[in-house]
């Protein structure tokens, strides 16, 4: 398939810029920082992580990838433990809004050094895929492509009543 990517900026100043690209999304790739720190604040109460989840489900996009992002700068570098604590929050959080975390492939990645974004990294041996589960069947994976590959082209509501962005 084509895959267009829309970067929606994480910033809250950029909000707008955010809900414009994911109105348009047929998957969207939450990427979440796995620093210390950073996660913390971004699945906090008012935290950017929270908000782009409960956004995307509002506006419709049905499938989600999250990446863990970061994993270089964890502590240890590349922590097992640090990426299954982040991917047991947010699969609680993302099921309290409407998605189901069996259908979500979490994929801990660096996008600096490019640890599992193309290729399977030597870095996270411990890491042996992900895999979903949906109602059109089954899909696995190690690396952010292959989970990009499994997205399901959505059918098009043409039937339906038209809905534009506007900014």
């Amino acid at each position: 398939y084509y895959v267009t990517i829309i970067d929606a900026p994480g910033h809250r100043d950029f909000i707008k810029n955010m809900i414009t690209g994911t109105s348009q999304a047929d998957c969207a790739v939450l990427i979440v920082a796995a620093g210390t720190g950073e996660f913390e604040a971004g699945i906090s109460k008012n935290g950017q992580t929270r908000e782009h989840a409960l956004l995307a489900f509002t506006l419709g996009v049905k499938q989600l990838i999250v990446g863990v992002n970061k994993m270089d700068s964890t502590e240890p570098p590349y922590s097992e433990n640090r990426f299954e604590e982040i991917k047991k929050e947010v699969s609680s959080y993302i099921k309290k809004i409407g998605y189901n975390p069996a259908a979500v492939a979490f994929v801990p990645i660096s996008g600096w050094n490019g640890d599992n974004m193309l290729e399977v990294s030597d870095k996270m041996p411990w890491f042996k895929g992900w895999n979903v589960e949906r109602k059109e069947g089954k899909a696995d994976g190690k690396c952010l492509i292959e989970a990009l590959d499994a997205i399901l082209p959505p059918s098009r509501p043409t039937d339906k009543a038209l809905r534009l962005p506007l900014q």
